[in-house]
């Protein structure tokens, strides 16, 4: 059976979605950190040195969810407080651990090997593809 254009883009971004998530989900496994853990970590790699309010900011957790968190994740020797140096009621949160080497970058592997493979199409194509998904996410925004 033929599928139409609709479901054959649908199926399409079922398959990416699905994709990603399998990849997220065993790196996360393998690593032994929770979705919001990875989520906290890739927050962290990205503003070195990020407040726990702005990274609660960022997760959308309560303070005492993000102090929880942190505090976990330097237990286990992932994350480190420094004070700040003017205020020292302010402590700024630092990875221990780099998610560019192994094995902490399986955490971020699967959409760096989705920008190569999008890279490897033309330019052209791509365009349109990035055209296309943001018209259909912004329709489905909208209806939200």
């Amino acid at each position: 059976m033929t599928l139409s254009l609709s479901s054959s883009l649908t199926t399409a971004l079922d398959d990416y979605v699905t994709a990603r998530d399998e990849a997220v989900a065993l790196a996360r496994r393998n690593l032994s950190v929770s979705e919001l853990e990875a989520a906290a970590m890739t927050c962290i790699a990205d503003e070195p040195g990020i407040r726990p309010s702005d990274l609660r900011g960022h997760l959308g957790v309560t303070a005492a969810g993000v102090t929880t968190l942190v505090d976990r994740l330097i237990g286990r020797g992932l994350l480190r407080r420094e004070l700040d140096a003017d205020d020292r009621r302010v402590n700024h949160i630092h990875l221990e651990v780099d998610l560019n080497s192994e094995p902490w970058a399986a955490l971020r592997r699967f959409p760096r090997e989705v920008e190569s493979a999008v890279r490897a199409e033309s330019a052209e194509v791509a365009l349109a593809a990035a055209e296309v998904l943001t018209r259909i996410t912004e329709r489905v925004r909208a209806r939200l």
